[in-house]
C-alpha cells in the first residue's frame, strides 16, 4: 500500500485510517470489526476526516498504547500484523505511518465492554444479541444442531432410524444408548430431564417439520428464464419434500433426475456425444450441500431448488459459513453442522469433507459450462449452476472449419447422424432375427423416431408413423425391454434404445 493509496482510497469494507489520537477503546472498535468480517488494514497517523498524514513518530507514548490494543481491548486477543510506511507528515517532516493488517477470524472477538461489532461498508455495526448469535454459529464457535429442542422428548425419535444408523457406524448398543452416548443428542439436563438436540430430530424425528416446519426442501420448476408472478407466472412443476434431512436428500435428487434431459449430438471425429442437462454428481452435491449447510436457526424459510431453461438455482437460508468466500470455496472445508455432515457421509451423500465443491467446478468445466455463481439476498444464499446442455449447439459448432461454411458442414452432422441410425437399425434388425423375431416397418420408425427425439410424446409417434396412440401404445409395450427401455417416469422421461 502506498501513501498516495492511502490519502485517496475512500473507506471501506476492509480499508480504515485513524488519527494517532484515537484513544485505544475506540481503536478496538474497527479491529473487533474487521476481525469479525473479511479482515482489513487500518492506516495510523492518517486523519479519517481530513486525510492529512499526521505521521506516529513523534507520539512514542500514544503509539505503543495503540499497539496493545489488540491484546488489552480485544477479547479474544486478535493476531495483528504491524508494518510502518516510510511518510512526508503535513509540517514537511520524514515521518511513518502504522499499517494494522488484521485478518479475517474464526473466533467471534469483541470488546472491553464486551460488545461485538462487524465490518459492514465503511462502518463498523454493533450486532444486536441476535446477530451476535447467529455469527458464532457462522464461525463455528457455537452450533445451532446441538440446542435442545423445546417440548420434544424421546417419543418424537424414530428408533427404528437410529438402529439403522447405529448399525452403519458399528455401534453394538441400543438404539437410546446410541442417542445418549454420541454427538450429544440427547442429554440430561440441570433438572435431570432430557433434553433431544435439534440434529437429533433433523436426523431421526418420527416428524422433524412438527418442530421445524419449513425445515423442508422445495422443488420448483419455471417455463423460461425469468421467475413470474401473479398473472404472467409460470411455474410448470412445485413439489416439496419433507421428513428427515436423509428422506429430503434422496427424494430430492430422485425428483430432480426425472427433470434433467439428456442431449446426443455429433462430436468430433464423428463420435456421438451424450450430455446431461446437468451432471448427476452436480446435482447430488449441490442437494447435499443445501440440507448439509443451511442455518436451521433461520426458520422463516425453506430450501428451494429452481429449475429455469437454462440453469438451476439453489437457494438455501444462511450465508456462506465460517471463512469460506466465493474465492476459496473450492478448496476450505466449514460444516455449519458438523454432525448432520457426519450424518450424511456415513450414508455417502458427502465424499470427502472439502472436495465436493472442487469436483462440481471441475465437473462444470469439463462438460463446457461455467462453474456456480453466488449471491446473498439478505439471509438467502443463492447458488446458480449454469446449465450444461446450453453448449450442445456449441459443440456442434466445432465440426464447422474457420471458413464459416455452417450450412454445409450441418449437412454432414446430418448426413452423419442418419448413417449412424442406419447402423442402429441395422443391429436392431439382426437382434430380432436371434429372438426369432421380425421387427415391423412401424416398429422400426417408432425406433428411428425415439433415436431422433428420445422425449418424443405418444401422439407425435401416432402423427409420424400415421397410426393412433393406441397402435404405439401397443407395439411400445412389445418392444419395451427387448429393443428399448423408459427411463424416468412417463412425464420428464425418455427413451433408450437397446442394441
Amino acid at each position: 500500500m502506498t501513501i498516495q493509496e492511502i490519502t485517496t482510497r475512500k473507506e471501506d469494507q476492509t480499508f480504515d485510517c485513524k488519527s494517532i489520537q484515537i484513544e485505544p477503546k475506540a481503536l478496538a472498535v474497527p479491529i473487533v470489526a474487521f476481525a469479525n468480517a473479511d479482515g482489513g488494514v487500518i492506516a495510523i497517523g492518517v486523519s479519517d476526516k481530513t486525510r492529512k498524514i499526521e505521521g506516529v513518530d513523534q507520539h512514542t507514548e500514544k503509539l505503543n498504547e495503540l499497539l496493545r490494543v489488540p491484546f488489552d481491548f480485544c477479547n479474544p486477543s486478535v493476531p495483528v500484523t504491524c508494518s510502518y510506511l516510510p511518510c512526508t507528515d503535513k509540517d514537511g517532516n520524514e515521518n511513518r505511518i502504522l499499517l494494522m493488517e488484521i485478518p479475517a477470524s474464526s473466533s467471534l472477538h469483541t470488546n472491553q465492554a464486551d460488545e461485538a461489532f462487524m465490518r459492514v461498508g465503511d462502518k463498523s455495526r454493533k450486532l444486536t444479541f441476535d446477530e451476535r448469535v447467529q455469527l458464532m454459529y457462522d464461525k463455528g464457535e457455537r452450533y445451532y444442531e446441538d440446542t435442545a429442542v423445546y417440548g420434544a422428548t424421546i417419543d418424537d425419535i424414530d428408533m427404528d432410524a437410529v438402529a439403522e444408523y447405529a448399525k452403519l457406524v458399528g455401534y453394538g448398543k441400543s438404539p437410546l444408548q446410541y442417542l445418549r452416548e454420541n454427538n450429544g443428542f440427547v442429554k440430561t439436563n440441570k433438572n435431570g430431564e432430557e433434553d433431544v438436540s435439534t440434529a437429533c430430530i433433523l436426523l431421526f424425528g418420527k416428524y422433524p417439520q412438527k418442530f421445524f416446519p419449513r425445515a423442508r426442501t422445495r422443488f420448483i420448476r419455471y417455463e423460461g428464464v425469468d421467475e413470474k408472478v401473479g398473472a404472467e407466472m409460470n411455474v410448470i412443476k412445485d413439489v416439496t419434500f419433507e421428513g428427515t434431512i436423509l428422506n429430503q436428500v434422496k427424494k430430492t435428487i430422485e425428483f430432480i433426475e426425472t427433470q434433467v434431459r439428456e442431449h446426443t449430438f455429433l462430436g468430433q471425429h464423428a463420435q456421438f456425444v451424450t450430455k446431461r442437462d446437468y451432471p448427476e454428481f452436480v446435482i447430488q452435491e449441490m442437494t447435499v450441500n443445501a440440507c448439509c449447510h443451511r442455518a436451521y436457526n433461520i426458520k422463516g424459510t425453506e430450501i428451494q431448488i429452481k429449475m429455469f431453461d437454462d440453469r438451476l438455482v439453489f437457494e438455501s437460508p444462511g450465508k456462506l459459513p465460517g471463512q469460506v468466500k466465493p474465492t476459496n470455496i473450492r478448496h476450505t472445508h466449514f460444516s455449519r453442522n458438523p454432525k448432520i455432515a457426519a450424518f450424511l457421509k456415513a450414508y455417502r451423500f458427502v465424499k470427502e469433507f472439502g472436495e465436493g465443491f472442487d469436483r462440481i467446478c471441475r465437473e462444470q468445466e469439463a462438460n463446457g459450462a461455467n462453474v456456480p455463481s453466488f449471491r446473498t439476498d439478505e439471509f438467502i444464499l443463492k447458488i446458480t449452476v449454469p446449465k450444461v446442455a446450453e453448449n450442445v449447439q456449441k459443440q456442434i459448432g466445432n465440426v464447422t472449419d474457420n471458413g464459416g461454411k455452417v450450412a454445409e458442414n450441418l449437412n454432414r452432422v446430418a448426413e452423419r447422424v442418419a448413417e449412424n441410425h442406419d447402423k442402429v437399425t441395422e443391429k436392431l434388425r439382426e437382434k430380432a432375427a436371434a429372438l426369432g423375431e421380425t421387427l415391423t416397418a412401424n416398429r422400426i420408425k417408432i425406433l428411428e423416431l425415439m433415436m431422433e427425439d428420445p422425449y418424443i410424446s405418444r401422439a407425435d409417434l401416432a402423427n409420424n408413423v400415421g397410426i393412433s396412440e393406441t397402435s404405439i401404445y401397443r407395439n411400445i409395450e412389445a418392444m419395451r425391454g427387448k429393443y428399448l427401455r423408459r427411463v424416468g417416469p412417463d412425464k420428464g422421461g425418455f427413451w433408450e434404445i437397446i442394441v
